[in-house]
């Protein structure tokens, strides 16, 4: 490296891995830049859950007590039937012990505004794509072509490091991972909204015959909503369809989704990863988030591994280093990891994609039956993955 000279990064994506990964990068020593090809940070989906290594992972990043402040106090939670009974029900203070830290609940658009604002001046380039079109070597830098979405100019710049953040649908990892498999079906599609306040509305996840269905009140009074259907049950054609099937389930519900803006749902089909690819990294470019290990949302852990890969990204691969040697050493701290919770956050989903009524009922009988000590049990198990803790660095 030539004296006085700051190397440089290239983070493509400005989601939570890209921006979290800039940060980390930055404060770390690199000269970095963000280059998301929206031209505004209008983060897709409404809410997001984070979970205790998460929220260590936001510390690291020195946002962690800005992103408290902005995140509703959770209260009573747990599992329920769509006729409200509860299946397991506690408080969602109580994994506190186990995990060290309380998960958060907030919009994504916080989050984002969150970790933009802590990017360096001038780091963060909107309206912009970027391709890699040689990851580099030990002793190559990588090359990059970046377009002007609005002027159409390309130009072609050298990077000591890539960070490809871009996403389940990586343009990135299908140039340059050809044998890493690419996303398949979750088997259910879902809708994400955020309704207006509703005096009343507590806490849950339902669980019906191939429905799952979230209700999760945000720090200003406003419900965080998710709903998935499984292809087997039936995916409804639009939100009223949607609506009118769960009309018979619990109040609120009901009225939870009467007052939702249709031009504000979203709605996807869920796909996932199989598994990662042999290595996230390859030559001097590094696969972040979805990008490297999307997975299915019951666990909720897809943004907080995101954030885990660009707080040990931003301690293992120093600008002084040799970056390719850097890179593959992180990929073999991170890949274990990120590939078990894929493992757990499939088996999760496993059980709410069954629509028989005989199997639904042992499944919601198993669950009352064992009550508390299935949550307690449940938060036990989790606790390999909850009670991560950052690296010094």
């Amino acid at each position: 490296m030539a004296a006085g000279r700051e190397r440089k990064a290239v983070v493509i994506g400005g989601g939570v891995g890209g921006l979290a990964s800039g940060v980390a990068l930055a404060r770390h020593g690199w000269d970095v830049s963000v280059v998301e090809r929206a031209t505004s940070l209008d983060p897709v989906g409404a809410g997001i859950v984070v979970a205790p290594n998460a929220v260590r992972s936001l510390d690291a990043l020195g946002v962690g007590d800005a992103t408290r402040d902005l995140a509703a106090l959770q209260g009573e939670f747990g599992l329920r039937r769509p006729d409200g009974r509860w299946l397991v029900r506690g408080r969602a203070e109580e994994p506190t012990s186990l995990f060290g830290d309380r998960t958060l609940m907030l919009h994504r658009a916080q989050l984002v505004g969150l970790l933009a604002d802590a990017l360096p001046p001038g780091a963060l380039r909107l309206g912009a794509s970027v391709e890699v079109t040689d990851p580099g070597t030990t002793t190559r830098a990588a090359r990059v072509t970046t377009t002007d979405a609005a002027t159409g100019t390309t130009t072609e710049t050298d990077a000591d490091l890539v960070v490809a953040a871009d996403g389940i649908g990586s343009a990135t990892r299908t140039r340059w991972w050809a044998s890493a498999p690419g996303p398949v079906a979750g088997g259910s599609t879902a809708w994400r909204f955020v309704t207006p306040p509703l005096p009343g509305a507590s806490g849950a996840e339902v669980w019906g015959r191939g429905v799952v269905l979230g209700v999760m009140p945000l720090a200003d009074g406003r419900i965080y909503m998710y709903v998935s259907v499984a292809e087997a049950a039936g995916v409804p054609r639009d939100l009223d369809e949607l609506r009118a099937r769960l009309a018979d389930w619990y109040d609120p519900i009901p009225a939870l989704l009467a007052s939702v803006d249709d031009d504000a749902a979203l709605r996807h089909e869920l796909r996932h990863l199989p598994a990662p690819p042999a290595s996230l990294a390859t030559g001097r470019v590094a696969l972040v988030g979805d990008a490297a290990h999307a997975m299915l949302p019951n666990l909720g852990q897809g943004g907080c591994q995101a954030l885990e890969d660009a707080v040990v990204l931003g301690v293992r691969v120093g600008p002084d280093g040799d970056v390719a040697e850097s890179l593959q050493r992180w990929s073999a701290e991170r890949r274990p990891r990120v590939e078990q919770v894929m493992r757990m956050s499939a088996r999760l989903a496993t059980p709410t994609l069954w629509t028989s009524r005989a199997a639904t009922a042992a499944r919601d009988a198993g669950m009352r039956a064992f009550g508390r000590w299935a949550g307690t049990l449940g938060a036990r198990a989790l606790r390999p993955v909850m009670s991560w803790q950052p690296p010094e660095g």
